[in-house]
């Protein structure tokens, strides 16, 4: 059985933010993994992706996800894609197509107006997320007809503050751009702090004028039976990770 968190903020709209359980994939990718990039069998990847098309009711190829490449990109997308474009973000208008983000440790971020009928997803790692993805997402669903007060906006599953543990160059950079940032990093060991990924990613939702923004507060980092994490396997000294599956649909 897949597992599948959701959000009240968006009710009104299909979506899930997908855990690891019910997949086809094994050894350290066990569960749902939907990488395409991992070093999992294809075979188990796609068997994993149409299980969860199944699950938002769409056909394989109306699961549409970009090659993503940790930027502000983002794609207008009317159709299903021949090609995944390499970008970050995805809106679209169109019903039946389900936007995808992948994510391991990184912010899923769905956005919906569903008075305009208007949905996004983007994922936000740091660096995305320092470069405004969320902002540009925002942006792209004004432009398809979307209004900033209604967006709703909800982080998904993602690194937790008490596990994102940086350098002191980490912070510098987020310093660099704003000297009020320093309200996302606490102290750690030595001359190591924390960062609030989350907390960080709600403030830009805000800053870009949503409606409604919400964390669902599930940590990847702590939780190894219901999700994948690429700084945990990192520190288990593990070959390789899975990705969770975000979707949104129309």
């Amino acid at each position: 059985m897949l597992e599948i968190v959701k959000s009240e903020a968006l009710a009104g709209t299909r979506h899930g933010f997908f855990t690891r359980k019910g997949g086809a994939s094994s050894g350290v990718y066990a569960g749902l993994n939907c990488g395409g990039g991992s070093g999992d069998q294809n075979d188990a990847v796609a068997l994993n992706r149409a299980r969860v098309a199944a699950a938002m009711e769409v056909a394989p190829d109306a699961l549409v996800g970009a090659w993503q490449v940790h930027s502000p990109d983002v794609v207008v997308v009317d159709g299903p894609l021949n090609d995944r474009p390499k970008a970050d973000a995805l809106v679209t208008a169109t019903p039946g197509i389900a936007l995808s983000v992948l994510t391991a440790d990184c912010e899923p971020v769905l956005f919906s107006d569903p008075e305009a009928g208007v949905i996004g997803a983007a994922p936000a790692g740091w660096k995305g997320a320092l470069d405004g993805v969320l902002e540009a997402t925002v942006e792209a669903m004004v432009g398809l007809g979307a209004t900033r007060g209604n967006i709703a906006a909800v982080i998904g599953p993602t690194i937790s503050q008490q596990n994102y543990e940086v350098g002191p160059e980490f912070m510098e950079r987020f310093m660099d751009d704003d000297p009020e940032n320093g309200r996302f990093f606490v102290g750690g060991q030595g001359d190591r702090v924390h960062f609030d990924l989350p907390g960080f990613g709600l403030y830009r939702l805000r800053i870009a004028g949503v409606g409604q923004a919400e964390w669902v507060r599930h940590c990847t980092y702590e939780d190894p039976e219901r999700y994948y994490s690429y700084r945990r396997s990192v520190h288990r000294k593990e070959p390789d990770y899975g990705r969770l599956i975000s979707v949104i649909r129309l």
